[in-house]
């Protein structure tokens, strides 16, 4: 006798709800507080059953920890897209710098996952002890920077002894200036925020440029 194999399917439409959940309630946290913030409101804003939010969820927290974790995989995401698309198969090390940190600044640092990301550590840290030591790696480029800074270096393009430290450099003169602009009133122009990165790419260049034609095979 065949003993049949039930597989339990996800529901059609699941992962529809589990977006507008997530949605809703990343806008209730921010606009409202999660204190103040209710499993009705979201199941109301998600368009969905209360009984939905929990059993998707379990509990308010579990659902704040999720929007959290949404947006770092938005923002790891938007890092290594940028990784890929400026720092892979290089030939100008100005350019393929100028390039990622003009994509990472538009893309990561400006975009509303990081903002929504940086309002919740601050406003709801009390509510996730777990975050205080999360690593961010997948978030911040400096990691992955300093590994494709290996590759840089070996093909003569970069030298960089210490690639974390020059990625923690990079990071400095090219984009810190971009993250501590974020959500003040007066944004600058985007020609200003082009020229930072400019100036701070060829800063960095001073230092940690190669000579031309030298390859550490």
């Amino acid at each position: 006798m065949t003993t049949a194999v039930v597989v339990k399917t996800v529901r059609e439409g699941s992962a529809r709800k589990r977006a507008a959940i997530l949605a809703a309630a990343r806008s209730l946290f921010l606009s409202d507080g999660f204190d103040r913030t209710s499993m009705d409101a979201i199941a109301s804003a998600a368009a969905v059953s209360k009984r939905t939010v929990y059993d998707y969820y379990g509990d308010k927290r579990t659902l704040l920890l999720a929007v959290v974790e949404q947006a770092l995989q938005a923002l790891g995401m938007a890092v290594s897209g940028a990784i890929d698309e400026h720092l892979t198969d290089v030939t100008d090390v100005e350019t393929a710098l100028i390039g990622f940190a003009d994509s990472i600044t538009a893309t990561a640092i400006g975009s509303a996952d990081y903002s929504a990301l940086m309002r919740l550590l601050s406003t709801e840290s009390d509510n996730l002890p777990e975050m205080r030591d999360k690593h961010w790696d997948s978030v911040e480029p400096e990691e992955a920077v300093a590994e494709r800074f290996v590759e840089l270096d070996r093909q003569g393009l970069l030298t960089t002894p210490d690639p974390r430290l020059a990625a923690d450099h990079f990071v400095a003169l090219a984009l810190s200036r971009s993250v501590y602009a974020l959500g003040r009133q007066d944004v600058r122009p985007p020609a200003e925020t082009r020229k930072i990165i400019v100036d701070g790419v060829q800063a960095f260049l001073r230092a940690y440029g190669a000579t031309p034609g030298v390859r550490r095979d």
